[in-house]
């Protein structure tokens, strides 16, 4: 009688609302995912708690009318299974295709790694996908039309859904212009603002923008390389951005210029989370509408594996576990990552020095390019190699001066190192807080600037001041043979195309254009420089890494002591 009797209010709490039943949708959105498809990290060789099969879990236990899928991009780079479909085995069906074409998503948007794979990979999987591959500011230079879709319109869960896709515009200040020939790539801000008013023509429920691109900072609302942020303010129609590019995990709320909410989420990297929008939508008699959205980060290994899912891909499995096991040859030595943030390292100078035999050039410029790794003493395989160069740049052989190489360097160590004023001060260069002590991020200091920009050099002799301001630090003595070293003299460079092409700022600091490259461009390897780096180890069977890049810290006393308190509080979170 009770059930009957709360049947019958609500009935009547309907009738007397004018309202009719409440329709929704679950908008579940990866980002970055950086190869960790499956449940197998290939380059540590171990198996992982999150992957797309947490997702397929999901598929397999909601309603396939009432979800939405969508990846924000960086899917094709970051792990050997990537690697083996994109450059290995490029006959079969590729494995990012399959699986998302499996799990039924329904739009994806192209990243910046996506495209640094090349015309050949993401042409072959954008056509091999179910759905649409969306950039609407990657611009075909023929046609003057986006080279892949603006947008999408999804009908789900009794919603008319339009997608909008964004890259980050910074394209071309990182990677050859080979990668994306016939494409130029045209800023967020008004390539959002021309295409609005085709996405309300529409007619939507909800737009929402799906852009591989941070979302910048909260008072920066221009165009750059992190610039959702920028268009959420600017320009009024998106209901709900997802972000990515950035790696950060964030949901927060803008108001643009005409005072609407637009719901904000940033979804960090390689499967961490998994974003997820909630829209409950409800219709009322007088035609009006009344909505309620809602966002959150899922914990991805917070959501269960699904065994199908993983039985579908265990030949998958099976077959890049052989491939990233294969033995390349041997190492004496381990070496970590860790010591190149305090000098010459072992790790960054096997790169240095595979550098400067497969280009021949006088000097090397190369980073740590992940915070901490190691590569362990014993046999060499493939996935050591994922550890010690984790991008797929090209090997650049270009022309500079003395003097450039000493701005170029000058600026690297400007990202660095902090000016030491006194012995107990920070040498490295860490985002600090009001209190001008480091920002924490789980336990460890954040450092201001990527590692992967911390560029030092072989092939000459120099000395680093700590104690000098940002762009008078860097004394360079002389060539690493003892030859004279001359500000005016021109010298071939190997760097990688990354740099080249502008990344982290290095060559725009030493005084050379983006126009001047060509100019400047003496060689580039056809492939990447990672198969080279496997080949040279190939070559030689057995390998002997060591400190031998010729660049001192100053002074050694106060930075003696600075490595060895910092390397405790940098890496206190592994040690434990």
């Amino acid at each position: 009688m009770r059930i009957r009797s709360l049947s019958s209010f609500i009935l009547l709490f309907w009738l007397i609302s004018g309202c009719k039943s409440p329709e929704g949708l679950n908008i579940y959105v990866t980002t970055d995912l950086h190869g960790m498809l499956l449940p197998y990290d290939n380059t540590e060789g171990v198996a992982t708690d999150r992957s797309l099969a947490n997702l397929a879990s999901v598929v397999e236990t909601g309603s396939e009318e009432s979800m939405i899928l969508l990846d924000n991009g960086d899917i094709l780079q970051g792990d050997p299974l990537m690697y083996y479909y994109n450059f290995v085995d490029t006959m079969r069906t590729h494995i990012v295709a399959d699986i998302l074409n499996h799990l039924g998503y329904d739009a994806a948007t192209a990243g910046n790694h996506d495209i640094e794979t090349g015309h050949p990979v993401y042409d072959r999987v954008r056509r091999q996908y179910n759905f649409p591959l969306l950039a609407a500011n990657a611009i075909d230079t023929v046609t003057g039309e986006p080279y892949f879709e603006p947008y999408t319109v999804i009908r789900k869960g009794g919603l008319k859904v339009v997608v909008f896709g964004l890259i980050t515009p910074s394209v071309p200040d990182w990677l050859p212009e080979a990668l994306y020939s016939g494409i130029r790539f045209d800023g967020m801000v008004e390539t959002a603002q021309k295409w609005m008013p085709e996405m309300v023509k529409e007619k939507p429920d909800i737009i929402v923008g799906l852009f591989h691109s941070g979302m910048g900072d909260e008072d920066e609302t221009g165009e750059d390389e992190n610039s959702s942020l920028a268009v959420a303010v600017n320009v009024p129609g998106f209901d709900i951005i997802f972000c990515g590019h950035d790696h950060n995990q964030e949901v927060k709320k803008a108001v643009n210029t005409e005072g609407d909410t637009v719901l904000m989420l940033d979804g960090g990297s390689r499967a961490a989370v998994l974003m997820h929008a909630k829209i409950s939508l409800t219709r009322m008699e007088d035609g009006t509408t009344g909505r309620d959205i809602e966002g959150k980060l899922i914990q991805m290994n917070s959501l269960p594996a699904s065994v199908s899912f993983i039985d579908r891909y265990r030949g998958v499995s099976d077959t890049i576990e052989a491939y990233a096991s294969q033995i390349i040859g041997r190492s004496d030595a381990s070496v970590t990552t860790r010591d190149a943030f305090f000098g010459p390292s072992a790790f960054v100078d096997l790169i240095h020095n595979i550098q400067l035999d497969i280009s021949g050039a006088d000097i090397s410029f190369a980073a740590p390019l992940s915070f901490d790794e190691q590569i362990s003493e014993g046999d060499l395989r493939i996935r050591d190699m994922f550890r010690l160069y984790r991008f797929e740049n090209f090997l650049y052989t270009i022309s500079m001066t003395g003097s450039e190489v000493d701005r170029y360097l000058e600026h690297s160590y400007g990202l660095w190192f902090n000016t030491m004023k006194y012995g107990n001060d920070f040498m490295l260069r860490y985002s600090l807080n009001g209190e001008e002590k480091p920002v924490m991020i789980n336990g460890r200091p954040r450092l201001r600037n990527p590692s992967y920009n911390f560029d030092s050099a072989m092939g000459i002799s120099y000395v680093v001041d700590v104690t000098k301001p940002q762009g008078a630090r860097v004394t360079i003595t002389s060539m690493s043979d003892g030859t004279v070293f001359s500000r005016d003299s021109t010298y071939t460079v190997a760097v990688n195309s990354y740099r080249a092409n502008g990344g982290g700022g290095h060559i725009g600091a030493a005084g050379i254009s983006q126009g001047e490259l060509d100019d400047r461009l003496i060689s580039s390897t056809p492939r990447d420089l990672r198969f080279y780096m496997t080949e040279w180890i190939r070559e030689r069977g057995e390998i002997s890494p060591e400190p031998l890049s010729d660049w001192t810290l100053i002074p050694g006393k106060w930075t003696s002591a600075a490595a060895d308190r910092e390397m405790k509080m940098l890496f206190r979170q592994t040690e434990q």
